[in-house]
Order: C-alpha cells, then sequence, then structure tokens
C-alpha cells in the first residue's frame, strides 16, 4: 500500500524522504530525518518506532546497514514491515519482511534507496531510484521527480490517496514537512505544489527560527 524512497544530497548533506500510499496521512507515520545522521521510511503495517530507534542507532556510529540489522533484532513482529534508511556517508540498507503485502520488491543508488509493497509491478522501486539519480537541483525537486517516476511506472496497485516529503538540513528540526494526507486527486502532485511555494521561503523560515533580526519581512497582510 506504499512506495517510498529515502535520500542524500552529496553536495549539501541534506537528507530527505518521500512516500505515498492508498492510506491516509502516510508521511505521519512513515518518514523520519535527523540532520547529520540519515533518513528513514518504515512502512507496511506500520511500526513508526523503528524510524526513530534506527536513526538513534547511526547517531550512536551504525552504519544504516547496521542500524536495520539492529532493527530486524529489536523490532517486534519483524516479518510484516519494511524499514529503508540511508547514513550520513551515504550507505543504504533495507529489510524487507517476508509477510510485507502483495508485489513488495527494493532497489538502490547511490546516495538512495526505494521499495514498496501492494505495488502495481515490480519495477516501481527501480524506476524510483533511476528518477532520483537522472534528476538535477534541489534534494526537493529530485524526491518529487522520483515519485513521478514511480507512479508513472505503475505505483500502487490502487489509487493513492495521500503523500509526503520531509528535508532536514543542518538543524535540529526538519527545514520543510510537506504532506498531502488525503486527496482524491493526485497526492504527489499537492505535494509538489505545495514544495514550489515552500521552496523559495525555505531558507528564510530557518533564519526566522535561528534569529529573526536578520529575517526577511513575513509577506504577510501589516507586516512592517
Amino acid at each position: 500500500m506504499t512506495f517510498s524512497l529515502v535520500a542524500r544530497c552529496a553536495d549539501t548533506g541534506m537528507f530527505g524522504t518521500a512516500i505515498a500510499s492508498s492510506s491516509p496521512a502516510v508521511a505521519a507515520r512513515c518518514s523520519y530525518t535527523r540532520a547529520g545522521v540519515g533518513a528513514v521510511s518504515s512502512q507496511n503495517i506500520t511500526d513508526p518506532t523503528l524510524g526513530p530507534f534506527a536513526l538513534d542507532l547511526m547517531q550512536g556510529g551504525m552504519s544504516a546497514s547496521e542500524a536495520i540489522l539492529g532493527v530486524r533484532h529489536q523490532g517486534r513482529f519483524i516479518e510484516y514491515r519494511q524499514v529503508l534508511a540511508i547514513d550520513a556517508q551515504g550507505r543504504t540498507a533495507i529489510h524487507s519482511g517476508p509477510r510485507s503485502l502483495g508485489i513488495w520488491t527494493q532497489a538502490s543508488g547511490p546516495d538512495v534507496v526505494s521499495a514498496g509493497n501492494l505495488l502495481a509491478n515490480a519495477d516501481v522501486p527501480q524506476a524510483i531510484v533511476d528518477g532520483f539519480v537522472q534528476a538535477k537541483g534541489h534534494l526537493g525537486d529530485r524526491l518529487i521527480a522520483a515519485m513521478r517516476a514511480g507512479l508513472a511506472a505503475g505505483g500502487e496497485a490502487g489509487p493513492i490517496h495521500s503523500a509526503g516529503m520531509q528535508l532536514c538540513d543542518k538543524v535540529q528540526w526538519p527545514v520543510a514537512d510537506l504532506r498531502c494526507d488525503w486527496t482524491e486527486d493526485c497526492p504527489i502532485e499537492a505535494v509538489a505544489v505545495a514544495w514550489g511555494i515552500y521552496k523559495p521561503q525555505l531558507d528564510a523560515y530557518v533564519q526566522r527560527a535561528l534569529d529573526p533580526r536578520e529575517a526577511p519581512s513575513y509577506g504577510v497582510p501589516g507586516d512592517a
């Protein structure tokens, strides 16, 4: 019921996740990033504790592969879970439990890993990876391109209704956390529209948090 990717920008060190599903509010349960550490997607009959747990392991010095091994050893009902991870060096790892739903598969490339379940076909994760690798520009742009490529390759077996994209950079909070929690239209395109609006303001929102005295105007009625 889900397809996703986690990725790193080799130039900036920024991490990101993007995900889509037939279920509501998928990104709220499945997407995790941490500046300087990595990114994780925890999906397929989701256990939301596995994302922070994997990030804690990587923050403690483990590679993505070691963290996923830790998830396998300590996670409950791990045969039902899919967990994707990328670490600060761009190394990737995936756990796909044998009780993942429907057609499930995975793929990886430089600084990116993708997986899905209840897919229309087994080629979707590779299409996502290829879409990411071939795309240019900001990490957020590349994540959107990857998700569009996965959808064009077939996406989920049924219609998707929610999607999300999360980015982290040098601060302790996600610098972008954009979601479409439910729509009868395309949630990936809804997130893409939100990203097009948010992207030019991303740095300003970070600056406002760090030092509002140096921040640009807020661009709202009544702002002096």
